[in-house]
């Protein structure tokens, strides 16, 4: 059997979450909405998680998930017979994604493919699953190559760890049962190159990414604004331009530009399963913690310099 990726220290020592487990509600112990702080061990390909201080943990980090979490909600209510989530032997699986932020501060979006089983249409972050044994920083860097092309040379970037997502797919139970669960770590991974000079090397992978683009401060705060499960959003600037500038994959593998509808990124997870693109739940609360680091690293040291490992 493969090792636990998510561990929690609930009584002293590491314990495995099975699948159908929330592992907001074991951490938070259904207290109030989060999100919730968190200890957190981050080892080669595995994740130690504790509402206490505990040996090993480098850093605290707050850990939320969507007020319609399907884990949250089978936690309220009885299964009906004869529904079966995944064997009890399955745990909650480990991911990172790359909130990459040029030396202008913007930071880079993708579009997954119409074609993906999981989250179609997506905008995300660069991101995916951690290997076993692979430090959880290579994993970011190298899902970032993997789907975007770029490679950033060691020295020229720093990185700090933002926050930690629940998330499951199907992302309510209104859409059926959940099939995947994970908890995502999202790093900020700061390039000393600007907008300009990523996006030259920038070359997607067609398999994977349909469309690409940069979030100002500003845009980023509007769409993070729109909030997932609320029927309204909050603090809307009147003056958001009606579209943004993207870049779009063309079918004989070349690029075009694309003006994306601001709209689109305003969009909330609907009640019903819906492929129309859409900023995902977690990217918005992580472009929330990107926001409010910004805010701190003006009057802060820097973070993390590239060659420092995560172990």
């Amino acid at each position: 059997m493969a090792a636990a990726r998510v561990l929690l220290l609930l009584s002293g020592r590491p314990e495995s979450v099975s699948f159908a487990q929330s592992v907001c509600g074991l951490l938070g112990a259904g207290s109030g909405l989060g999100p919730w702080p968190t200890h957190c061990g981050l080892k080669r390909g595995q994740l130690v998680l504790s509402d206490k201080p505990f040996p090993g943990a480098s850093a605290r980090l707050p850990l939320q998930r969507p007020p319609f979490c399907p884990f949250a909600a089978l936690d309220q209510q009885p299964r009906a017979p004869g529904v079966e989530l995944p064997p009890s032997g399955r745990g909650v699986d480990l991911g990172v994604a790359v909130i990459l932020q040029s030396s202008d501060q913007t930071v880079l979006l993708t579009r997954r493919t119409s074609t993906l089983k999981v989250s179609p249409n997506l905008w995300v972050p660069p991101g995916g699953h951690v290997e076993p044994d692979e430090e959880l920083l290579d994993g970011g860097l190298r899902e970032l190559w993997e789907e975007s092309g770029l490679q950033l040379p060691q020295g020229q970037f720093s990185w700090v760890p933002l926050g930690l997502w629940e998330s499951a797919y199907p992302p309510k139970l209104s859409w059926g049962l959940p099939k995947y669960h994970h908890i995502v770590l999202y790093l900020l991974v700061i390039s000393q190159e600007s907008q300009q000079q990523l996006q030259d090397r920038i070359q997607p992978n067609a398999g994977e990414v349909s469309a690409f683009m940069w979030l100002g401060p500003d845009i980023a705060a509007a769409v993070a604004a729109t909030e997932d499960g609320t029927e309204t959003t909050k603090h809307l600037p009147q003056d958001l331009p009606s579209s943004l500038p993207a870049v779009e994959l063309a079918e004989n593998g070349g690029a075009r530009p694309l003006a994306l509808p601001t709209s689109t990124l305003l969009r909330t997870t609907p009640a019903t399963a819906d492929r129309r693109e859409r900023v995902s739940s977690g990217t918005k609360f992580a472009l929330t913690l990107w926001l409010q680091h910004l805010g701190r690293t003006r009057e802060k040291p820097p973070p993390h310099k590239a060659q420092d490992s995560q172990g």
